[in-house]
């Protein structure tokens, strides 16, 4: 029996795909069976699947269960991000535990546009990392923060579209951590703008991209019964549960499709989760008890279902001046 034949049968509309290195240090794109990956061939990447009902997807699925072009294990071999280039990525504010609790802080009531508007900002596409790799202290900041966040990927592009047909338009889902430099964010918002550079160092999407029907069984209210949860070097920081969701990603998917138009392998990131980050639970705990990053800091962000991605802080590049005052 070859190794492909002894493989567990898989619904192929319930899928999970892996972005990978493998030996040779190409990109490839897989198919996550038990303790395998069973990689498609080296032309073909996550985006080229995309941009239909799900049939691309699931015809390759099958093809790769048949045949594989290669099987790798899962163990050890190197995850990228499920799409590493996105063609945009929005980060949407969409639990109201966070919202309510850094605004509570600052002294202030929860604005009555957040319940009418799933607000988003553009994040940068150019810096997707995967999990493992090293995220760098951004110039210029000393108060380097993570955010747990769950993220889906757009399968099929679409414009002004409503939530529920926007939701079908979701190809998969992953963990997302949206690394954010909190001192640099307070200064450009106070101006009006932002978040800029206070967010577009490095966001981590992964392990793998986890189907809608995969996820089916856990439905609850607006998303998904999935326990999330946020580790620093061992000691959990933060616990939630994506249920617990104002906006569902179907109207997150609506708006943001609004009057221009989405297209296959765009991010929609959730947001924070409550007690989601180290912003939040300082706030209410205190900076001692959770300090900023620092270089050496391993940060594990799971989602139940979903998988773990973890990073480690490393030193950054020296702040370079704008101007050399006169």
């Amino acid at each position: 029996m070859s190794k492909a034949e002894s493989l567990p049968a898989l619904d192929c509309r319930t899928m999970r795909w892996a972005t990978f290195l493998d030996p040779v240090g190409a990109e490839r794109l897989g198919l996550v069976s038990g303790e395998d990956i069973l990689a498609l061939g080296p032309e073909t990447g996550l985006l080229d699947l995309l941009g239909d009902d799900g049939e691309r997807l699931a015809t390759a699925g099958a093809a790769a269960l048949a045949s594989p072009a290669e099987v790798f294990p899962l163990a050890g071999t190197r995850l990228g991000a499920p799409v590493p280039r996105p063609p945009s990525v929005r980060d949407f504010y969409a639990f109201e535990q966070h919202v309510r609790t850094a605004r509570q802080r600052r002294g202030l009531e929860m604005d009555p546009d957040w319940y009418e508007l799933p607000v988003f900002y553009f994040s940068n596409p150019a810096a997707i990392v995967g999990t493992g790799e090293e995220v760098a202290v951004p110039p210029g900041t000393s108060e380097l923060d993570f955010e747990l966040e769950v993220a889906a990927i757009v399968g099929r592009g679409g414009s002004d579209l409503d939530p529920e047909e926007a939701e079908s338009h979701i190809a998969g889902f992953c963990v997302m951590n949206d690394w954010s430099a909190r001192d640099i964010q307070r200064r450009e918002m106070k101006l009006s703008m932002g978040p800029v550079k206070g967010k577009d160092f490095a966001t981590t999407l992964g392990p793998y991209m986890v189907t809608p029907d995969e996820l089916e069984p856990y439905r609850k209210d607006r998303a998904y019964d999935l326990v999330m949860t946020a580790s620093v070097n061992g000691k959990e920081y933060s616990r939630a549960s994506l249920a617990e969701i104002y906006w569902s990603f179907g109207e997150m998917l609506a708006y943001a499709s609004r009057g221009t138009q989405l297209v296959p392998g765009d991010v929609i990131g959730s947001g924070t989760c409550g007690t989601g980050c180290i912003l939040e639970m300082s706030l209410v705990h205190g900076s001692e008890a959770y300090p900023w990053l620092q270089p050496g800091d391993e940060v594990a962000l799971a989602v139940e279902q979903l998988g773990r991605i973890q990073n480690k802080v490393v030193e950054g590049r020296p702040l370079k001046p704008l101007r050399i005052s006169e």
